[in-house]
């Protein structure tokens, strides 16, 4: 039997059209296999789908081997019609977010279903009787599995592929949850580049920062690699601890996603401020391996990884994944700075795309600043919410 899974098989069932659906807990390496192979079928069609590697998605949904589910639990539900695999979703019950926030929310990630209102209905009641039974008060997603990976559902922006750790969903979905009782809990906003150099303006003002405040920067030494991972750690947890939803990433978590980056990261495209040779602040760019993901339909690793690999070699896209500043230098342009080094580094190797974010709708500041720096938003993101 596959790690974290109960023998315990509890059935719910709905009326529908077809004569009945029913609502299974997952509970073995086959119904496992059902569900990470569900969003293969319903979007293999659709040119802006990217197939992820399923051992990926195993090792994500496993307790065993993600760090995140130390301080969470999850409970993997299947919809069948006909005995035909027809929806899926995960309840999530994250400790770490109820004691940074103490907000009753239990949480539902991995949504997939075919166009079906009775469908949703009945995942989002499967999901919220369990998290029920842990007391959580109110049902907010998708989180697949946390904040700190896959966020929101797409709302805008449905005509171009997603980047890599962003999540992509049929404009139907938006329709199916608001029709389930949802409403908005945040928007999350994804900035694209314009252009292929930076505006005169952000060059001057970012020289100035320099100056003004004695910033310097570097780029991270692979040498280094594990000193450098607990250096973005923690610059990452000061400075995202105010964000709405925040939880901060522990030892364990930050060293799997860095195992999980480290065949993909480029040294330059890690850049760290420093002022008086103390770090504040820093930023990370990888290549959007979306492109080379979407060479293997499938999903299989057998061939596909080879797939992968021949079409890595022609990715000229970035997604600036994090970006960080100490509290006590917010707002003074270090994040210009950082996206400005990021962003030279990167067209000096050949990259002359770059997606950032995700950014919270309410962070003026960053908005802002990206404007200025000559992105858009062109892809919008958004975390629904309703009582249990």
């Amino acid at each position: 039997m596959a790690p974290g899974f109960q023998r315990r098989r509890r059935v719910y069932k709905g009326p529908t059209a077809m004569g009945g659906i029913e609502i299974a807990r997952v509970t073995g390496r086959a119904d496992l296999a059902d569900f990470v192979a569900l969003p293969y079928r319903l979007h293999g069609r659709d040119p802006c789908f990217t197939p992820p590697l399923r051992r990926d998605v195993r090792t994500l949904l496993d307790p065993a081997r993600n760090p995140f589910f130390a301080h969470a639990s999850r409970e993997l539900f299947l919809v069948r019609r006909g005995g035909r695999v027809v929806g899926r979703i995960a309840a999530i019950h994250d400790r770490a977010h109820e004691k940074a926030h103490a907000d009753g929310a239990g949480f539902f990630g991995f949504l997939e279903l075919e166009d079906d209102l009775e469908l949703a209905q009945a995942l989002f009641a499967a999901a919220s009787s369990h998290l029920r039974s842990l007391g959580r008060t109110r049902l907010r997603g998708p989180v697949s599995p946390s904040i700190n990976d896959e966020a929101g559902l797409l709302v805008d922006g449905f005509a171009t592929p997603s980047v890599v750790m962003m999540p992509h969903n049929p404009p139907n979905y938006p329709r199916l949850v608001e029709a389930a009782g949802f409403g908005k809990a945040k928007d999350l906003l994804a900035f694209e580049s314009t252009g292929t150099t930076l505006p005169d303006r952000l060059v001057s003002a970012t020289e100035i920062v320099e100056r003004r405040y004695s910033v310097c920067t570097r780029t991270l030494e692979m040498r280094r690699f594990k000193e450098e991972v607990a250096l973005v750690k923690r610059l990452f947890n000061l400075g995202w601890q105010r964000n709405w939803g925040a939880v901060p990433l522990d030892d364990a978590e930050i060293a799997h996603l860095a195992g999980q980056l480290k065949p993909i990261v480029v040294p330059e495209l890690v850049v760290f401020a420093l002022h008086a040779g103390e770090p504040i602040g820093f930023a990370a760019a990888i290549p959007d391996m979306n492109v080379a993901l979407r060479a293997n339909p499938s999903g299989r690793l057998v061939p596909g990884i080879l797939k992968v690999l021949w079409a890595s070699r022609r990715i000229t896209r970035l997604r600036v994944l994090l970006l960080g500043v100490l509290p006590a230098w917010q707002g003074r342009g270090v994040d210009a700075l950082l996206y400005r080094r990021i962003w030279e580094n990167g067209r000096a190797r050949g990259f002359d795309w770059a997606e950032a974010g995700w950014v919270l709708e309410d962070n003026h500041a960053m908005i802002n600043g990206l404007l200025r720096m000559g992105f858009r938003v062109y892809k919008t993101y958004r975390v629904y919410e309703r009582p249990i």
